[in-house]
């Protein structure tokens, strides 16, 4: 890896993606090395569960329509031309634009899935039938064909037609109501939760029904929800509702179940702070020079210090603005007292940590493009994913693989 050269907006800004450790395209992980991924979603959900396919090592073929994926006009901000939505989660495959109006084209499609050992669509259940793409008619391509379809509700039920985004999966799901100031109005995760829920659960399935179609030689339908993989993201949430009746509500993230739990503020910046067992209860009044306030009967534990949680918390914050974040996180740090930064997008870019561990870089090919981008964040035999090519241009394989005249 090298530092490469900085690129430059019009207006003569850095590009922060270009002071990423650079890393050349090649050889990524190759344990799904083989595996051919016919993909015709677009957007974000299924687009990021074939990258993540793709970065296992599957062949991924991106079928676009001529005018592209969705995802590549969603901008502001572009990057030599790239939607930098798009680019963040397409590398690795191959494009190729089609008109399935045509007859020449739909033919090539059907060319593709035969050799193909799954297929992914983001179609409403609908029209995947209308165009002759839903399970039935894909399976009568390719009969073992793992066949994933990512939709807003499901392909069956009352709801299955519905038109859904990230947006509308979480207000279904419960996030939102949760999510937000004590008293303020419900608010959006801030980045496409549902999408990336989706994404990761369909890229799961499908690499259990392959597991499952080497034993048995058979294909399988995946049926992935983004209001589904969104509402498990609040397992524990809706659990603790079911046992108890107790409905949860917006507190700015300090009702957790673990009685501190909670950003608090220092003397120059914030910081979370979560004490999470007795023994951390301990540490941390250790480290703070005054054990006698953890050793108090009741504070003894996390069910009554709940109950005392308003009078503790003051006392802790009152405590923690007399130091700045580094100094608090350098103490607790010590006492093993699990505490982090509230950082900003560009601090996390920037962590030296992550960036070491492969999480961000810049890839660049051998034409000297270069895409700053966000990796797998799974290291394996004490490697991370390497791209082994960036996101395409629209229809750049199409030589490559369609047969026209």
């Amino acid at each position: 890896m090298d530092s490469g050269h900085s690129q430059e907006f019009q207006d003569g800004n850095t590009v922060p993606g270009h002071e990423l450790p650079r890393v050349k395209t090649g050889q990524g992980f190759g344990f799904l090395s083989g595996l051919r991924v016919v993909d015709l979603t677009t957007s974000v959900a299924g687009p990021y569960a074939t990258m993540l396919l793709s970065d296992f090592g599957a062949e991924v073929i991106k079928i676009e329509r001529p005018a592209g994926d969705d995802a590549r006009q969603w901008g502001p901000p572009f990057l030599d031309g790239q939607a930098l939505w798009f680019t963040s989660v397409n590398r690795n495959k191959k494009s190729v634009t089609m008109d399935l109006r045509r007859e020449e084209d739909r033919a090539a499609l059907e060319e593709l899935v035969a050799g193909a050992d799954v297929f992914v669509t983001n179609q409403p259940p609908d029209v995947q039938r209308k165009l002759k793409l839903d399970y039935a008619h894909v399976r009568a391509m390719r009969e073992d064909i793992v066949f994933v379809s990512i939709t807003g509700f499901g392909l069956r039920g009352p709801r299955a037609e519905l038109t859904c985004y990230d947006l509308i999966a979480e207000g279904y799901s419960g996030i939102m109501d949760i999510t937000g100031a004590a008293g303020g109005a419900p608010q959006k995760i801030g980045a496409p939760a549902a999408d990336m829920l989706a994404g990761q659960d369909a890229a799961m399935a499908t690499m259990a029904a392959l597991m499952d179609r080497q034993k048995s030689g058979k294909g399988h339908e995946i049926d992935i929800s983004l209001v589904e993989s969104m509402t498990r993201f609040l397992t524990c949430r809706i659990s603790s509702y079911l046992g108890s009746g107790e409905v949860p509500v917006r507190s700015g993230g300090t009702d957790s179940v673990i009685a501190i739990y909670q950003p608090f503020d220092t003397a120059d910046a914030p910081i979370n702070l979560g004490l999470g067992s007795d023994a951390i209860w301990a540490r941390f009044w250790q480290a703070m020079g005054d054990p006698d306030y953890a050793a108090r009967p009741e504070f003894a534990t996390n069910a009554t210090r709940r109950e005392a949680r308003a009078e503790i918390v003051a006392h802790i914050q009152e405590l923690l603005r007399t130091k700045t974040r580094a100094e608090w996180l350098e103490i607790f740090a010590a006492a093993r007292v699990p505490a982090g930064p509230i950082n900003r997008v560009d601090e996390v870019a920037g962590d030296p940590e992550l960036q070491a561990r492969g999480l961000f870089y810049a890839a660049e090919d051998e034409a000297g493009r270069v895409v700053p981008q966000i990796g797998l964040g799974i290291q394996i035999d004490g490697q991370p994913a390497l791209p082994r090519s960036l996101p395409p241009l629209l229809g750049e394989h199409n030589e490559e693989l369609l047969k026209r005249s």
